[in-house]
Formats: C-alpha cells, structure tokens, sequence
C-alpha cells in the first residue's frame, strides 16, 4: 500500500468514575453500593499504574503513534517495538518445541539409564546447552536483520521513478573495490537498494546484505542478525551433537539387539536419538555451507544468483579478513527507529 491510514479513537467510559466513589450505600442496596465502589477504587488503581507505567516509559500513552504501529511490512512487534519478529511465527514456535522437548526426554529418560555419580553432571551440561541454544534463537528471531527505510516522500519518489537506462529498466550503476555493481530499485519500498539488499516477499522489507529467509526462525537473515544466525546454527549442532553422543552410549549400554528390541525396551531413548541424527545431518550440512559463504565473503541470496561467476567478488578482501568481519565486526546500529514517534501520519 501507497498510503497508511490511521483511525483515532476516542476512549469510551463505561462508567463515570467520580460519580461511583460518591456514592453512598442505600438501605437494601448495600451491595451493590460496594460493588460499585470497589470498582470504582479499582479502576483509580489501574490509572495509578498506567500512569507509573508510562512515566518509565514501559507502556506509551493511549494517544501516542510509534513507527512499528503504522509500518507497511509484515512484521509482528513485541514490547511496544523493541522486539521485531516475522510474520510467521510457526518455524520459530516448531523449533523452540524441538529444542526443549529434546532436552526435556535426555534428562528425563536418558539420564535415569547412566552412572549416578555422572548423571548430574550430564544433565547440567545438557541444560546449559539448552539455554544457550534457546538465547540464540530468541536473538535471531527478534532481532531486526537491517531493514531499510522506505521513502514516503511522494515527489522524490516521483523523480525516482522517471529515472532510468536506455532499456527502460529503472537502476543506478556504483563502483565498489574498482568493480561496477548495480544498484536496483524496489517497487514496493521505493527506494534504490543500497549493494548485496533484496526485497524479502514474506516480510515485505527491504533488508541490508540479505542472505535469506529463515522459516526455522520466521525472520530474515541479515546485516544485523547474521551473526546470531551462525551462532544459533552452531550450538544447535553441538547441542544436538552432545544429546546424541549419550543417547547412543545408552543403546549400547542396554546391549539390545535389533530394532524391535530398543522400541520395547527404551523407545524414548530411540526417539531421541533419531532425532538428533537428523538435526546433525541438517545443522552440520547448514554450518559448513555458510562457513563456505563466509571464506569467500557472499551470501546465500548471491551465492544462489550466481552473482559473481565470470567477475570479481568487490567484497572479497581474503579468508581471514572475511572471517574477521563476520565475527568480529561492529554490528551497525538499525536503520529504522521503530519506537519512534510518529510526527506526520500523512507520511
């Protein structure tokens, strides 16, 4: 949509406060009276609060429009703003599920099979392994992956949208590292994308270095979250990697023999271990691919394109450079102030 539209709402009293404490109990009518009071009483004590509330800025005023209430994308918000998630929250909610019910049957069936004296100790190892994991996926997920802001500004964009080439193709041309780039222009955030951008289609957002969309997370992977990507990818991979190592310890201690066997004996166990083999199957096929990425500085979006076969990669600056700016890198503040308030609705 070209335009947002904005609709205020006056606030409807569903009973005159000042006149409820004034009242007084009637013979016959006592409670009712008291009913109506303590409402009443109550109601002061939930404007107290609010009023607390929005004095350390925890809650906004009623009348007060923030960036992330009128955005155009597809996001979901949290904590008035400050937690931004895609729109999509089953991948994420799936793989939270995953990730505490595996945790939950190692220490409740796989545990009780092992050594006392090494059993706590397991399974403290297994549940920090767990929150670290959880932490990641939670800082993936509602982190804002570099969104880039759109231009409202109706003449500018008029003027942007006569520009163009010969053949009618509307981009501008930038030499980075001595190598031409092109920088395309999106339709729907009308704007030229700065260089390595692209137009996510689920959350309707232009995002910086975009690498892809993540449905095991429900966000987009990008300038600002690619970092916590890896991180998640990598302690779910030992995470997944630990739970199996014991689990198969366990079928072996057992000494049960055929398929039949460990599905009446320790089904649980059996589970648990299929489970992790396909996570380790995954998560590892995953870490080594975006390592790849990472040596030769591209994303997967490019990477995908074949953006830099038969040319030169502008970003390339060698492996441990490469490696020093995806791990070590300051990660750049967001482009968009979505808890800010909104001065203009018309734009």
């Amino acid at each position: 949509p070209t335009e947002t539209e904005i609709e205020e709402m006056e606030p409807i009293a569903l009973f005159d406060t000042n006149k409820a404490i004034e009242l007084e109990p009637k013979v016959g009518h006592g409670n009712q009276s008291l009913m109506i009071t303590l409402k009443a009483k109550l109601h002061n004590m939930k404007r107290a609060c609010e009023g607390q509330l929005i004095q350390f800025g925890v809650i906004e005023k009623s009348d007060t429009i923030r960036v992330y209430q009128v955005w155009p994308g597809k996001n979901v918000f949290f904590l008035h703003g400050r937690l931004i998630c895609g729109p999509n929250p089953r991948g994420l909610m799936f793989t939270a599920t995953s990730i505490v019910l595996s945790s939950w049957i190692f220490a409740r069936y796989v545990v009780k099979d092992m050594p006392h004296h090494h059993s706590a100790l397991i399974v403290t190892f297994s549940l920090v392994f767990t929150f670290v994991v959880l932490v990641n996926l939670i800082q993936v997920s509602t982190t804002d992956p570099g969104i880039i802001p759109r231009n409202n500004n109706d003449q500018e964009t008029l003027e942007l949208e006569k520009a163009g080439t010969s053949d009618g193709t509307r981009s501008k041309k930038a030499t980075i590292n001595g190598v031409e780039v092109k920088l395309k222009y999106c339709r729907v955030c009308k704007i030229f994308r700065p260089p390595r951008s692209s137009h996510c289609a689920i959350c309707d957002n232009c995002v910086e270095r975009y690498d892809h969309h993540c449905p095991w997370v429900g966000q987009c992977i990008g300038l600002r979250n690619c970092r916590s990507y890896m991180a998640l990818v990598i302690s779910g991979l030992i995470f997944f990697v630990y739970i199996f190592a014991f689990s198969c310890w366990i079928l072996h201690r057992k000494n049960v023999h055929g398929f039949i066997g460990m599905v009446k004996t320790c089904p649980e166990t059996l589970a648990l271990t299929a489970l992790a083999f396909n996570a380790i199957g995954f998560l590892g096929a995953l870490a080594i691919y975006h390592v790849y990425l990472i040596a030769i500085n591209q994303t997967a979006y490019e990477n995908f394109r074949q953006r830099y076969v038969g040319s030169k990669n502008p970003y390339d600056r060698g492996i441990l450079n490469n490696f020093k700016d995806a791990f070590f890198a300051a990660v750049p503040l967001p482009r968009v102030d979505f808890r800010a308030e909104v001065v203009n609705c018309d734009t």
